[in-house]
């Protein structure tokens, strides 16, 4: 199957890069007020005016159980509204935080890239989200605030270094006399290795960076290959990057032995997932890895037998930076 997009010089900012590069840990408030279940909605009420909060996890022996927001305090209080504030006042002493809040909460972890973060705001339109480890511990709450001013400090750092915009684009091959040119640089991917889960992106990104190719072409590329690793890791049962830079375009092909793609069109589709849920727990298999790298690329040729294996293959051409 191959696509390609109508459009392909679109606008890869340094914002996008930026959300595959922060991880959750850094746009999370690590300091979490938390509240336990026996509190009453009253006394719920109090901690949020003393804290200028809108929710908290609810913790009991240690454990997070739920999490209750402004939201479930506003309901509680509509559910009275006919009645005079004497008796709003009275159910809200009488009722606790365990009657109102949703229990087993969905969470991010903490070692996320931001992009699933805001994946997931998206999708299920919540206010905020607690924030665990991998061993399930809390270790912050993160809201679309405080998203947005973790991007803001490190846009604002980011650009506080010269990212020249009107940089030439790959001008390192301008001084290769030759027929024919190009660099191949492959990495291998093993399946299931979440600690250097992303680390072959990272280094096709500082080779392409020592290239002097335009900050653009490096994101879109960024952002393909780490969608590409990240299917070789879950699911592709590892594999290979193949990467090849030319003076006018860079090829990058994936190619492993996993169980294949049953309907491509269909695994096309934002949002859908086949992924098995011990994937899910971890915080991936949203659905827009193979969307995303269409979105990023001008050409994308997708090859997949189920029961063995998948080969993807991408074209980004260098002049559409321009």
């Amino acid at each position: 199957m191959k696509t390609q997009d109508q459009d392909p010089v679109q606008n890869f900012t340094k914002l996008t890069e930026l959300t595959y590069v922060i991880q959750v840990s850094e746009a999370m408030n690590q300091d979490v007020i938390t509240v336990p279940p026996t509190l009453t909605m009253c006394e719920f009420r109090e901690v949020l005016r003393a804290h200028s909060i809108s929710g908290a996890p609810v913790v009991e022996n240690g454990k997070m159980i739920g999490i209750i927001s402004i939201e479930d305090l506003i309901k509680t209080m509509g559910a009275c509204e006919a009645s005079s504030s004497q008796a709003v006042n009275a159910v809200m002493d009488t009722t606790s935080v365990r009657e109102h809040m949703t229990p087993d909460p969905e969470t991010l972890y903490n070692d996320e890239p931001l992009a699933n973060a805001i994946n997931k705001f998206d999708k299920l339109n919540f206010g905020r989200f607690p924030v665990i480890n991998r061993q399930g511990d809390l270790v912050g709450i993160i809201t679309k605030g405080s998203i947005v001013q973790a991007l803001l400090e490190h846009i604002h750092a980011a650009y506080s270094e010269i990212e020249v915009l009107n940089y030439p684009t790959g001008y390192f091959f301008e001084d290769i006399e030759a027929d024919q040119f190009n660099l191949t640089l492959q990495y291998q991917v093993n399946a299931e290795d979440f600690d250097n889960a992303g680390e072959a992106s990272s280094q096709l990104k500082k080779t392409l960076s020592h290239l002097c190719l335009h900050p653009q072409i490096i994101r879109r590329v960024a952002i393909s290959s780490y969608e590409a690793e990240m299917n070789l890791v879950f699911w592709g049962k590892g594999g290979q990057i193949r990467v090849e830079i030319q003076p006018h375009q860079i090829t990058l092909e994936t190619v492993d032995t996993g169980p294949g793609i049953e309907d491509i069109e269909q695994a096309m589709q934002p949002g859908y997932s086949s992924a098995p849920e011990w994937v899910r727990s971890m915080g991936f298999g949203a659905g827009m890895g193979l969307p995303n790298i269409q979105a990023c690329t001008d050409e994308m040729e997708i090859e997949s037998t189920p029961g063995e294996g998948t080969h993807l293959k991408t074209t980004i051409y260098l002049e559409n930076s321009e």
